[in-house]
């Protein structure tokens, strides 16, 4: 079994899958995936990581949030059909293009576009880490497949707050101070 390392500003991406309008209603606890996401998107930004927002099928599912938008105004964004995002001939091109070989995911719904495309990212040789409070599916039974199944696979399951302070690494710095009005809400 692969070694995963601890996460390192540095070397991670952003990936976030499919946080759509349309799709967001049906999802369990979504307001508590859309908060892990929002202070990830904050951190990012503190951090200089590279975002990339998927989108599936936008005409059916809508667009990203607009509070994911306005808190991540770098972000790349990516059409998608495939439930994989890696099935799309030029995704692993353009994630293999940020030169970071850590992918912390947040997304919906977790059994199907965020498992098969994590389960393809590890594949390809990347460090998946998947956000447990930050993934999400209409029945949360799936979720909990979709977590076990991507362990099995490799990927490190972890949760928002952990990364951030992984991201951070000390206290005591400038960037430490920025983090903190992210994680006090």
């Amino acid at each position: 079994m692969q070694i995963i390392n601890d996460i390192d500003a540095r070397n991670s991406l952003f990936l976030i899958i499919d946080l759509q309008s349309k799709l967001a209603p049906s999802i369990c606890n979504f307001s508590n995936i859309l908060n892990c996401t929002l202070k990830l998107s904050q951190a990012s930004c503190v951090h200089d990581i590279p975002v990339l927002i998927t989108e599936q099928y936008k005409e059916g599912l809508g667009k990203t949030l607009l509070q994911i938008k306005s808190e991540v105004p770098q972000a790349n964004y990516f059409d998608k059909t495939y439930f994989s995002a890696c099935g799309e001939p030029s995704f692993l091109e353009l994630v293999k293009q940020y030169k970071r070989h850590q992918i912390v995911v947040v997304g919906t719904e977790a059994h199907v576009c965020v498992l098969l495309t994590c389960l393809d990212l590890l594949r390809n040789g990347f460090e998946v880490t998947v956000i447990a409070d930050g993934i999400g599916s209409r029945n949360q039974l799936h979720v909990q497949i979709a977590i076990e199944q991507l362990r099995q696979a490799g990927a490190t399951i972890s949760c928002a707050e952990t990364v951030i302070f992984q991201w951070t690494e000390r206290a005591a710095t400038a960037d430490f101070k920025k983090i903190l009005p992210i994680i006090k809400v």
